[in-house]
Order: structure tokens, then C-alpha cells, then sequence
């Protein structure tokens, strides 16, 4: 009895050729994120190096370590004694920063609550519309802002004889720094798997409940990174923050007097300071030193989640 052997079909060469170009085209965007993330690092090491080259002939000359870091006098200008001391600035910095996130970053997360659980959906998209058309004013005109009704609210209210002040800036650091902080804590509570909330719910816990018992625990990750992106988009704010503190060089008392941040003196005097002379390479000095705070900020950041993760 003769036994006949079929031969399995072999496979189209079309069929071969698609995968080939499809395994093709994803080699080329995985090379081509690669190649972004890369950059990104490369980037961030050559903005290093420029801030450096133009900062060392300063910290290696002119510098004095404890001036720089314990004296409030700043008069690079000054015809008797230069004087390059950063206290006030820095003072002035932390102050409007952690002020502005006071207000910014549970106004940003309960916003981010009441979008993401609280609202209907088309309530939800005209309030995200809304909180993202404050991300489109541009910096200058949240500085008029200040001057023109922040300024004279301060004075009326508060009763003091200036409206610029640490306050004021503080308070539009907030609005500036609040589409980010919703936009990336709604983003972060969306994330969390519906079953959690379909559990909860079956359990017989209430809206409250659930955005505070469940929601909030499983997104912590999420919102502290939006929080901390809001601590970096306030110390990098320039414009505004020169309008609205005052821009005077001292330690403010309280957040009714006028101050300075880092970045504001570098915009004001980094255009009247002669190219590679001893105040440009001393503001370049303050440039490193804000892109050193900025990368503490984001590495504590870093380890902070990863810690909780873990």
C-alpha cells in the first residue's frame, strides 16, 4: 500500500517581504529613540560645559566661596569694592518657589481630582481647555498681570505701601505652575486601573472615599512628580518673577517685601555685563549654580520615587 506525503504549503513571498519591511521599520524607530534619548543626555552635558567654560576663569579668579554663598551684597558695578554675594538672591528664590508651591500644588491636585472623578465628561474637557489656556499667556503678560492688578489687590488688602513683592510673584508662580501640575496629576489618576475603582465601589465606598483611600495611594507616584515638575517650572520662570518681586537686592523679611531670584538677576544684567568680563562670568557663576539646584531637585525627585516604588 503506497502511502502518499503531502508537503506542508510553503509560505508567499509577499508574505515574507511585509514582514521583513515591518521588522525593518521598527528597527528604525527603535535606533531613532535611541538616538532621542541619547541627545537628551548629550544636550544636557554640552548646556553643562558651555555654563562651565564661560563661569571657570570667575571661580578660579574672583571667586570667594564665602562671600559668594554668605553675603547679601551684590554691586558687580560698584566703583570703590565689587561684591558678588548671592544670599539675598538665593533667599529670595527659595522663598517665592516654596510659596508658589504652597499654592499651587494642592490647588493643582484637587483640581486634577475633581477633572478626573468628579466631573462629567464634557464638563471634564471645557475645564481641561480652560486650565490649558493659562499654559498659552506668555510669561510677559502674566508680569503686566502682576503690575496692573495683583499690585494694587496686594495694597488694598493687605495694607502696605508696595504691591511687588514676594507675594505677588508667589501668586503668579501658582497660576503659572498650575496647568502643568493638573494636567500631569489627572493624567497620573486616569492611569490607575478602573477595577480599583469598580472594587472600591462594590465594597460601598463613596466618590470620596475612593479618590481619597484608593486613588490617592495608588497615583502618589504620579502626583509627587507633578508637584516636583511644578517646583522646576517655578525656579526657571524669569520674565514674570523680575515684574512682580520688586527686584530688590535683600532678605525679605516677610512676603510683603520685595526680593530677587537667580534667574530674574541674570535676565536683568546679563545684557549690560561686557561679554567674557568678571560680572558676566560671575552671572554664569549663578547660572550654575540654579542648574545644580534644578538637577538636585530632579534627582531627589528620582530616588524619592523610586524609593516608594520599591
Amino acid at each position: 500500500m503506497e502511502m502518499k506525503v503531502t508537503q506542508a504549503p510553503s509560505v508567499p513571498m509577499e508574505w515574507r517581504r511585509r514582514k521583513a519591511k515591518k521588522h525593518l521599520s521598527e528597527k528604525v524607530i527603535e535606533s531613532m529613540i535611541k538616538i532621542g534619548g541619547f541627545s537628551s543626555i548629550i544636550f544636557i552635558i554640552a548646556i553643562l560645559f558651555f555654563i562651565l567654560k564661560e563661569a571657570f576663569p570667575f571661580l578660579i579668579g574672583a571667586f570667594d566661596f564665602k562671600e559668594f554663598f554668605s553675603s547679601t551684597e551684590w554691586n558687580p558695578a560698584s566703583v570703590v569694592k565689587i561684591k558678588y554675594g548671592t544670599l539675598a538672591i538665593l533667599v529670595g528664590t527659595i522663598m517665592v518657589t516654596a510659596l508658589s508651591m504652597l499654592i499651587a500644588v494642592p490647588l493643582g491636585i484637587a483640581c486634577a481630582f475633581f477633572i478626573s472623578e468628579f466631573c462629567s465628561p464634557k464638563l471634564r474637557e471645557t475645564y481641561k481647555i480652560l486650565i490649558e489656556f493659562l499654559a498659552a499667556i506668555p510669561s510677559v503678560v502674566w508680569g503686566f498681570i502682576a503690575i496692573m492688578m495683583i499690585n494694587p489687590m496686594i495694597i488694598e488688602l493687605f495694607n502696605v505701601p508696595i504691591g511687588l513683592n514676594i507675594l505677588n510673584a508667589s501668586l503668579i508662580l501658582a497660576l503659572m505652575s498650575l496647568p502643568l501640575i493638573v494636567s500631569v496629576g489627572e493624567d497620573a489618576l486616569r492611569a490607575v486601573p478602573e477595577s480599583y475603582r469598580e472594587a472600591a465601589e462594590a465594597m460601598g465606598a463613596t466618590k470620596w472615599e475612593v479618590a481619597t483611600r484608593v486613588l490617592l495611594p495608588a497615583a502618589k507616584n504620579g502626583l509627587m512628580a507633578a508637584a516636583l515638575l511644578g517646583v522646576g517650572r517655578a525656579l526657571g520662570e524669569t520674565m514674570a518673577v523680575l515684574m512682580a518681586t520688586g527686584h530688590a537686592i535683600q532678605i525679605p523679611e516677610s512676603v510683603f517685601e520685595p526680593g530677587r531670584t537667580l534667574t530674574a538677576t541674570i535676565a536683568a544684567e546679563l545684557g549690560e555685563s561686557p561679554k567674557g568680563g568678571e560680572h558676566y562670568q560671575a552671572l554664569f557663576a549663578i547660572g550654575l549654580m540654579l542648574f545644580i539646584i534644578s538637577f538636585i531637585v530632579n534627582f531627589s525627585a528620582d530616588y524619592l520615587i523610586r524609593g516608594r516604588r520599591k
